[in-house]
């Protein structure tokens, strides 16, 4: 254990490997991942490759409580998707006439089955990401408590 101990006090004076408990931290580590990923490049041997993977995993947890992301509706991705690839609504067919494609952008209807496997095979995406998930009630009511500024 003694040896454990040395090696880590060792490392700890290269390397300030510790939880991230706020935005200083997170930069530290940010720019940690930035020198070990320029140093690994792309190799999938290197001796740093497990270091690089933990303090990604500590900027992932901090930035899942810190940055949370909300998912994007279906209209949102699809007009991402037709901007990035340069498509206007008559390129689209498969999913519907302009009318039903200016529909679903609207949000004024919302993605069949079947438009979502069309959606899914022109693109080459998970279908998974066209279809909303309904928001779990601790979300729901985590939004109205800060909203109303109640404390709970």
């Amino acid at each position: 254990m003694l040896e454990l101990e040395n090696a880590w006090q060792q490392l700890s004076k290269t390397v300030a490997l510790s939880p991230i408990h706020n935005r200083k931290d997170y930069e530290r580590m940010v720019l940690l991942a930035d020198h070990l990923s320029d140093a690994i490049g792309c190799s999938k041997k290197h001796s740093l490759l497990n270091l690089f993977e933990i303090v990604c995993e500590l900027i992932r947890s901090y930035e899942r409580e810190h940055f949370p992301i909300d998912q994007a509706k279906p209209q949102e991705i699809l007009k991402f998707l037709m901007d990035q690839h340069g498509l206007r609504q008559s390129d689209l067919p498969e999913i519907g006439n302009q009318s039903v494609i200016s529909q679903l952008l609207s949000g004024a209807r919302k993605l069949n089955l079947r438009q979502v496997k069309a959606i899914s095979k022109r693109f080459g995406i998970s279908p998974n990401i066209l279809i909303e998930q309904p928001m779990k009630k601790s979300a729901v009511l985590t939004r109205v408590v800060r909203k109303q500024k109640v404390k709970v």
